[in-house]
């Protein structure tokens, strides 16, 4: 794989451009989801009619409408963070997206819940009927009630399956597939809304917005997270090479393709892969990159957790693959320092071993490579023969055994690497290794600024 040189002023101008891009691209988008909440409230203020307070019972129902326009809100800008938009990734940063993802997403959830809770309460204290027969009336009165009662259901069954605890227990496969019950929840919500909101019942401005907001929603995602993708694929004509075995349970697959550097892409960031094989077209998979790509060829390195990643072994050599991306913001660039330190832990050396091949031949690495036993220091031969032709640039450290015998604490790190205050810290692995190091880095007075990991936890496990 071919090296990219950059001088060490040019790399602190880029992570200055970088930092400045992502800070402006935060704030512009907070002012526009800030704004476009403000509309979003501004539907239901400014339609609230003296019926709609005159009681304890209509006040009741008029704040769930409230309730259900924000939790919808919030839940359409869930998926537009997700929608792979290029000039947001690009200003925002994929990491900073996707922690708005996942800090929206509870909030969206109350919101809706306390909607169903407090407009069938709202109802029925206005009926003078229980709880269970005003839902069985309004199921049954009010057009596309059932829809929405499934959509609704839907979303509380992706919310509590994307809980921590609750996605540790499942494959990849699983958690996506209960996923998208998320799109499914908020198109089978639309019609309900705009048919039985009294904000958008003889209101034609405000369901003209309501539905250019979903419009503009399901034309991003379909438009960026398919169309691109595909014509992206067919472009490069993307196809498995061969399927190598690293070691027990580690598979790399090679790709060919044409002038595959267009793609813009580095070693340390990921794609969503898809292969035109059984059991692999329909569910994206995000895998990073184990090696720099070149203009003909890229590799993604696996471990085999039994599902999906185990049946790489067994792609053909020619299958199509399609791929998004490129994303994740764990790149060369981002180093400051004429001195980094390289963390992986298990499979967490793929981005690792291709993020090597970006540094400029003035940066010194120390590279850390955690094992729980020899046979899993996947690529080491690889590692060992960068270090040897790196003319001393390189330094490889490998721990192999119990966690206890080899602590990543402040103290254990300084001394392995005696400049690692000074340095870059890259790392990628298990959660525990990672906070490990994190709190190492905390320990010896290392900015946040100098801390590069991954947000994304599935496509590094």
């Amino acid at each position: 794989m071919s090296k990219r040189t950059r001088p060490t002023s040019a790399r602190q101008k880029r992570l200055s451009e970088i930092q400045v891009r992502a800070e402006g691209g935060a704030d512009w988008a907070a002012l526009l989801l800030g704004l476009g909440l403000g509309l979003t409230i501004a539907l239901q203020a400014t339609t609230i009619t003296r019926n709609d307070i005159s009681s304890f019972y209509s006040i009741v129902t008029t704040l769930s409408r409230m309730f259900a326009l924000v939790g919808t809100y919030f839940a359409l800008i869930l998926i537009l963070l997700v929608a792979r938009i290029p000039w947001v990734e690009r200003s925002v940063g994929h990491d900073r997206l996707i922690t708005w993802h996942r800090k929206f997403g509870p909030y969206s959830i109350f919101l809706v819940g306390l909607h169903v809770l407090l407009v069938t309460l709202g109802f029925a204290g206005q009926d003078h009927v229980p709880l269970a027969v005003e839902m069985w009336r309004m199921l049954n009165q009010y057009m596309w009630m059932w829809a929405g009662l499934a959509g609704f259901i839907a979303m509380m069954v992706a919310g509590v399956t994307s809980y921590k605890k609750a996605r540790a227990m499942m494959s990849y496969e699983t958690w996506w597939k209960i996923h998208v019950l998320m799109y499914i929840s908020i198109a089978l919500s639309f019609m309900h809304q705009v048919l039985n909101g009294a904000m958008f019942i003889n209101h034609p401005l405000n369901r003209k917005y309501w539905t250019a907001l979903y419009i503009f929603v399901g034309f991003s995602v379909i438009f960026w997270r398919v169309g691109i993708p595909i014509a992206r694929s067919v472009r490069h004509n993307l196809k498995v090479s061969k399927v190598v075995v690293e070691g027990p349970g580690i598979i790399s697959v090679i790709m060919r393709g044409r002038k595959l550097t267009k793609l813009a892409a580095e070693g340390g960031q990921f794609f969503g892969w898809r292969f035109l094989a059984k059991n692999h077209l329909l569910i994206s998979h995000p895998y990073s990159l184990s090696a720099a790509p070149t203009e003909h060829f890229m590799r993604i390195t696996v471990k085999d957790l039994g599902d999906h990643s185990g049946s790489l072994a067994y792609l053909k050599p020619g299958t199509r693959v399609f791929v998004e991306g490129p994303y994740g913001a764990f790149t060369a660039g981002r180093s400051s320092r004429r001195h980094v330190v390289l963390v992986g832990g298990g499979v967490g050396i793929t981005p690792i071993r291709a993020i090597m091949e970006e540094f400029g031949i003035g940066v010194q690495m120390d590279v850390i490579f955690r094992a729980s036993r020899e046979e899993d220091l996947v690529f080491r031969a690889e590692l060992d023969y960068m270090a040897g032709k790196s003319q001393g640039r390189i330094r490889n450290h490998y721990l192999v055994g119990p966690r206890a015998h080899h602590p990543m604490d402040a103290e254990h790190l300084n001394q392995l690497v005696p400049l690692f205050a000074q340095s870059d810290i890259y790392i990628c692995g298990p959660a525990p290794l990672v906070a490990a190091v994190r709190k190492a880095a905390i320990d010896s007075g290392i900015p946040k600024t100098r801390f590069h990991d991954e947000a994304f936890a599935f496509h590094a496990e």
